[in-house]
């Protein structure tokens, strides 16, 4: 084969090209190229080492640059510049003419090379020279005219080769795949391959394959007999058409007669007419080995299909697949052995077939009598007769979804179900149009050994039904359907195992899980559930799947009472990351059960929204937010020390003194408002003066005031107040039926605790009436920032009010009593309340110093 003149390399290790050196991006790009000197190829290695392959290779590195991902690029050409240590290379889907004996030679590691759906028609002779570590090559649907034979000779590793769908037209393999002792697999054919020669397949007679794959033209034009016989392999995949060459059929099986054939697949074997030959094409099936037999696509009326099925009978076939064949009757039936085949078969598999006629293709069914497994998958049927549930004796499983049954269609209450079935154990009507489960349930109530059940993908669970479900059913699949809490009660109580997944399910029937002591797998994932019940009991359950619902919190007790759960996927879910959570995870975390099956990745706050899409893993509360205990006892201490700290300021502040004070004055007025006496002005002024000044207040305040004309009416507490009756009532009742207040100051006055009293309740009262109905008269000097914290209003009072100074010299005495009477008003009836005064005590004022003034604050 003539070899072109090789193309120049980019910058790397090979021959100087002819052209300036250029730095290789996408291939197939134009590109600039360095200026023609000596240091171009210095300054593109450079450029490589700096950017990184990651910039200039147009294919993805994974797997720690072990995995060359080139696949769908329009690439023209092997890149350059991939690792030296790719074990895996993946160039399908390229544009691709042809492999050079430079495009893999820095790739000594390679294992795996895909070069499917190219335009590859060369592979140069020492293409893989360098990869004799290969393994696995693909060449599948290229441009090749020849199979390129010495390409493949250093590759004594190799294992897998598919080179089919290739235009070569001839099968002939050179003496190089005998020397391909490790090949197990090998795809081999073409379009344009129409005959097949004896000696074609001779270089494989040592080659033990596991699976051999054959394909040839769309009508094959020729089979010599012998052919095969070079093959020894377990799988033989048949990709050919024998429309005008039936009678080659037979002699290929003769030429398989001996071989350690164990699965045998025929791919289009009748590509574009019916079989109406006489002879029976499937002869020299029974003397095969093969226990799988697979018809793929292809044309089959009813005659081939017996015809299959007499050989399969009388063969060591055991499992029979018709996948997408199309079946259609014959014009001449042949009604000869009409319901005499029964083919033994552990497993029957009847997929994408359009025409359901194949299910009675001799207008009976007594050709499943013998079916151990039976799937019938997308045959688009949508009735089952009542003969065809008698036929169905040995079935063990029987699969029909994919289907169009429905409810009427499957379960006739015109048939009879009873003992029809006696062995089957599973049953699959999924992906069908049922919507009760009360047929089902009365469907298959009377199959003695029926254990799993699966109706996903269906409407069942709408209806308000009563089921009444057989007692060995222990698994059971509705996933994919429009459950309600309602349906719970038409669920069978025996299940170990139940899926409600993606059922639009919002809440859970607690009674129902109550009365199935034996459930011990749940899978409710994808649906609507909008909190986990604290009193959800299971006392079996050990597997419980929720993710993907719409509950927020779980807590330390929503699976308390599951006793035996060890497996929880809980996921997906708008969790609110409260204390609730967090405790429920630390548990699990240190008891160990249950284990989370989708942590932390599945696991993300939805509440609160400063936690919006934060891991809850990453949820961490401060310390004492959620330990309850510590919680408590920092409170209990923070609340001892604020206890604390408070008596020592009520203390340092005297508050106790007001305390009992007020109570005093509330527990006197309660006294005098229960007695139900009104207030009343009995006196002008009280009098309040400590002991020492009593000779004081007798001598000189009383004479001047109660012999005054008209006199004044005082009240003191040696003479007025009412024997017997408590001081601090007979206290709060004087003052308040007083008139004026007058406070005599002294030292004494302000060691005395009743005077403070009195002038605590004179306040309490000012409170209401007035400051004008208090007089301060200062007998001595008294030092204002040395008084007692308790009398800060006595305090405030003499920085704030005016007050009468005692004056000692006798001349300015006289001056002092006529303040005095000015501030108490001219003495009259008493009756009526206080006695009015045109005097404002702040706009008396003298020169003598006898009145001392402060600013007045409210």
């Amino acid at each position: 084969m003539p070899h072109p003149a090789p193309s120049p390399a980019p910058c790397g290790p090979a021959a100087a090209p002819p052209s300036p050196p250029r730095c290789r991006g996408v291939p197939g790009e134009a590109m600039r190229p360095w200026p023609a000197s000596g240091t171009g190829g210095l300054r593109c290695a450079v450029l490589l080492a700096l950017a990184g392959t990651a910039v200039l290779l147009p294919c993805r590195l994974a797997d720690r640059n072990q995995t060359g991902l080139c696949k769908g690029l329009s690439l023209v050409r092997v890149p350059r510049g991939l690792p030296d240590g790719l074990q895996s290379l993946d160039l399908s889907y390229n544009k691709l003419r042809e492999i050079t004996a430079a495009d893999l030679a820095g790739l000594p590691q390679l294992r795996s090379l895909d070069l499917g759906y190219n335009n590859i028609s060369r592979i140069a002779p020492d293409a893989f020279l360098s990869n004799v570590l290969l393994e696995r090559l693909r060449l599948f649907n290229n441009s090749l005219a020849f199979i390129p034979a010495p390409a493949l000779r250093p590759l004594a590793n190799l294992r897998w080769l598919d080179m089919s769908n290739n235009p070569y037209g001839s099968a002939a393999l050179d003496g190089v795949f005998g020397e391909l002792r490790h090949l197990r697999v090998l795809s081999m054919g073409g379009p344009l391959l129409r005959d097949v020669a004896r000696g074609d397949l001779a270089a494989l007679k040592d080659t033990a394959l596991q699976k051999f794959a054959f394909k040839s033209a769309s009508s094959l034009r020729s089979y010599e007999a012998g052919a095969f016989s070079w093959l020894n392999t377990t799988e033989l995949w048949c990709d050919m058409a024998l429309d005008g060459s039936a009678a080659a059929l037979p002699v290929l099986l003769r030429d398989l007669r001996g071989k350690p054939l164990e699965y045998l697949r025929f791919r289009n074997l009748f590509e574009f007419t019916y079989y109406q030959g006489a002879q029976d094409p499937f002869s020299g099936l029974a003397e095969l080995e093969a226990t799988t037999l697979v018809f793929y696509r292809g044309k089959f009326n009813e005659n081939l299909l017996r015809l299959a099925l007499l050989n399969v009978q009388r063969s060591r076939v055991r499992q029979l697949e018709l996948v997408a064949i199309d079946f259609a009757r014959s014009p001449q039936w042949n009604s000869s052995g009409v319901g005499s085949v029964a083919p033994q078969l552990d497993r029957l598999l009847l997929q994408d077939i359009s025409n359901p006629d194949v299910l009675r293709y001799d207008w009976t069914f007594t050709w499943l009598r013998g079916v151990a497994a039976l799937l019938i998958l997308n045959v688009n049927f949508n009735y089952v007769p009542c003969d065809a549930w008698g036929e169905m004796r040995s079935v063990e499983l029987l699969d029909i979804s994919r289907n169009r049954l429905e409810d009427a269609y499957i379960y006739n209450q015109r048939c009879h179900y009873g003992g029809v079935m006696p062995k089957l154990r599973d049953l699959v009507l999924a992906n069908n149009r049922l919507q009760s489960l009360a047929g089902v349930a009365s469907l298959t109530r009377t199959w003695p050994r029926l254990a799993r059940l699966d109706l996903s993908h269906n409407a069942l669970g709408g209806l308000q039904e009563t089921c009444q479900w057989g007692p060995t059913l222990r698994w059971l699949a509705l996933h994919h359907n429009r459950v309600t809490a309602a349906t719970f009660g038409c669920l069978p109580t025996t299940l170990e195992y139940l899926d409600l997944s993606h059922s639009q399910l919002d809440r859970l029937d607690m009674a129902y899980f109550a009365r199935s002591p034996r459930l011990r797998e749940l899978l409710l994932s994808g649906n609507k559930i909008k909190f986990i019940p604290s009193e959800w009991s299971c006392s079996s359950l050990e597997a419980l799947a929720i993710d993907g619902n719409s509950f927020g919190v779980i807590t330390r007790g929503s699976f308390l009472n599951m006793p035996r759960l060890a497996n929880l996927t809980a996921g997906n879910n708008p969790y609110h990351c409260t204390c609730d959570l967090y405790g429920f995870l630390r548990d699990t975390q240190r008891r160990g059960r249950p284990r989370l099956g989708d942590w932390p990745q599945n696991w993300t706050c939805y509440h609160p929204e400063a936690l919006l899409d934060t891991p809850v893993a990453s949820y961490s509360p401060w310390p004492l937010e959620c330990d309850v205990p510590a919680l408590v006892a920092v409170a209990v201490a923070s609340t001892a020390v604020a206890v604390a700290a408070l008596a020592a300021l009520c203390w340092k502040l005297e508050a106790c003194w007001y305390v009992r004070a007020t109570y005093r004055l509330l527990r006197s007025k309660y006294r005098s408002g229960h007695a139900g006496t009104e207030r009343r002005c009995l006196y002008h002024a009280f009098i309040s003066y400590s002991r020492a000044d009593a000779e004081w207040v007798r001598r000189e305040l009383l004479r001047r005031l109660e012999s005054a004309e008209p006199p004044y009416r005082l009240c003191i507490h040696e003479r007025d107040f009412v024997p017997g009756r408590w001081i601090i009532d007979n206290i709060v009742e004087n003052i308040e039926n007083s008139a004026k207040v007058i406070f005599v100051l002294s030292r004494s006055f302000v060691d005395s605790e009743w005077c403070n009293y009195e002038l605590y309740f004179a306040h309490q009262r000012a409170v209401g009436l007035g400051y004008q109905d208090v007089i301060l008269v200062v007998k001595e000097p008294i030092d204002v920032r040395g008084l007692p914290r308790r009398f800060a209003r006595l305090r405030k009072m003499l920085g704030s009010r005016t007050y009468l100074e005692w004056p000692r010299e006798p001349g300015r005495q006289p001056f002092f009593w006529m303040q005095l009477r000015s501030l108490l008003g001219t003495p009259g009836g008493l009756g009526g309340g206080e006695e009015e005064t045109d005097v404002d005590a702040t706009s008396t004022a003298t020169s003598t110093g006898t009145v001392v003034t402060a600013t007045t604050s409210t």
